[in-house]
């Protein structure tokens, strides 16, 4: 087991080299300023189409625009919010999350794009269902000959749309929230009992298709924003004096790396820290991965630029606000400094920190929630790779072997899993930002027409 960790570290850190990150940002830089910031101009308009102002029953595609958002959103707001921002400052220091922020603004431009080309060039699946998603707009947008690329997106895809990530980190913190305190943890066999338990749950959810998974995330995932936010406000009233100073810290470290732990890049602590940042940020938001076009590509609209608007919500919610907070709460509370913890384990001592007895339990609810709904999500992601490959009628055996996975996340070391996930993202993301930056004239010929007709209404 000792030397597959290390075969997978090595793996991570090889697939996550200067390559994918010229890719990821250098990309989303490049698409930023050739449409010159224009989707973000229209933030407002944005807010109006989730919330259906300009739905039309009568357009082609499954779920409404808010259910689009809304699942894409359960895939991407949970454990890389609660545990990834952890493992970041764990390993990077205050610093990391400036970085964070960094990806996000440039991911919310990547989004833009990848989610409109999902509805611009919808492909039909072998059974003549209309799908949306970097395998389809590979081949639509670019023509058969760039099948081999969908296909490599979509064996990447199988692995990367795992939820061992997920379930080692839920495992981790029902042991070390709940179980451990009351003296009932047993090692191996209590967790393969959480994974059986969480497997169950997942198998009546995804078995039952995306309207009951895009229903289910359209219900859980406001409830639990709200929620994780009540609970960070808490903390920083209670840490209100030494809020400012730490604010302060993520910019100015974000360039000194003075508590930087990990291997330099490109010479340096700064680049490691850049690296780290990015790669935490580019694991909570999925900008430039190629998931979220898959749920957008299924929503339910006749026009590619208003799905674009939407998707650009989604990094936004979820790296410029949800990690901030967590990262907030983990730097004025001191537990980054006082506490040898890691992912989700640093985050639970922040709330115990600050909110005795309570905290810790709330965290729970979120985490459970949001590691849920990830997982419902996900298996969406994976089934639909799976569809692509072998056929629309053999796309639910990748259930059975999704759920048999969640039993290994359940059971193995965080390291291994992250590591794994973090390979499958960065071999997702070639395919993805390479299509999306040969067909990026495209779309900005699309959104030019579209704000012009919306100057006119």
């Amino acid at each position: 087991m000792e030397k597959l960790d290390i075969f997978i570290a090595e793996m991570a850190s090889a697939a996550w080299g200067l390559p994918l990150l010229i890719i990821l940002i250098g990309g989303g830089l490049y698409l930023l300023i050739r449409i010159q910031f224009l989707p973000f101009r229209y933030l407002g308009h944005a807010v109006a189409v989730l919330r259906g102002k300009y739905d039309n029953e009568n357009d082609a595609g499954e779920i409404t625009h808010f259910q689009a958002l809304t699942t894409a959103l359960s895939a991407t707001v949970g454990m890389g919010n609660i545990a990834g921002v952890a493992v970041a400052i764990a390993i990077g220091g205050p610093g990391a999350v400036f970085w964070m922020w960094v990806s996000a603004v440039i991911g919310m431009s990547t989004k833009f794009f990848t989610a409109t080309l999902a509805i611009l060039y919808r492909g039909k699946d072998s059974e003549g269902k209309i799908q949306g998603g970097p395998m389809y707009f590979i081949t639509e947008g670019l023509g058969k000959k760039w099948m081999p690329l969908a296909v490599f997106f979509s064996i990447a895809g199988l692995v990367g749309a795992l939820p061992v990530f997920n379930v080692n980190q839920l495992t981790q913190a029902i042991n070390d929230i709940l179980l451990k305190p009351a003296g009932l943890y047993s090692g191996f066999k209590t967790d393969l009992i959480i994974g059986l338990v969480l497997a169950a749950i997942t198998a009546v959810v995804i078995l039952g298709g995306l309207s009951r998974i895009s229903k289910t995330a359209s219900k859980m995932v406001p409830a639990m924003v709200l929620l994780y936010f009540i609970l960070v406000l808490i903390i920083l009233v209670i840490h209100i004096d030494v809020v400012p100073k730490y604010l302060g810290m993520i910019f100015s470290d974000a360039f000194s790396a003075n508590f930087y732990k990990g291997d330099a890049f490109l010479g340096g602590a700064v680049g490691g820290i850049i690296l780290l940042g990015i790669r935490r940020g580019a694991f909570s938001n999925e900008a430039g991965i190629g998931t979220a076009p898959m749920a957008h590509g299924a929503a339910k609209t006749n026009e590619p630029i208003r799905e674009g608007l939407v998707a650009m919500l989604g990094p936004a919610i979820d790296t410029l606000i949800i990690c901030t907070l967590t990262a907030m709460a983990i730097l004025v509370t001191g537990v980054w400094q006082s506490s040898d913890a890691n992912g989700v384990s640093l985050t639970a001592s922040a709330f115990e920190e600050s909110i005795p007895f309570y905290g810790k339990y709330g965290l729970l609810v979120c985490i459970a929630i949001f590691s849920i709904s990830s997982l419902f999500s996900y298996s969406y992601y994976g089934s639909k790779c799976m569809s692509f490959l072998f056929g629309e009628k053999n796309k639910g055996i990748y259930n059975y072997f999704y759920i048999i996975s969640i039993l290994v996340g359940a059971t193995t070391t965080l390291s291994m899993m992250i590591n794994l996930i973090d390979t499958f993202f960065a071999l997702m993301a070639i395919p993805t930002m390479t299509a999306t930056i040969i067909l990026a004239p495209k779309v900005i010929k699309e959104a030019k027409k579209y704000f012009e007709k919306l100057k006119q209404e």
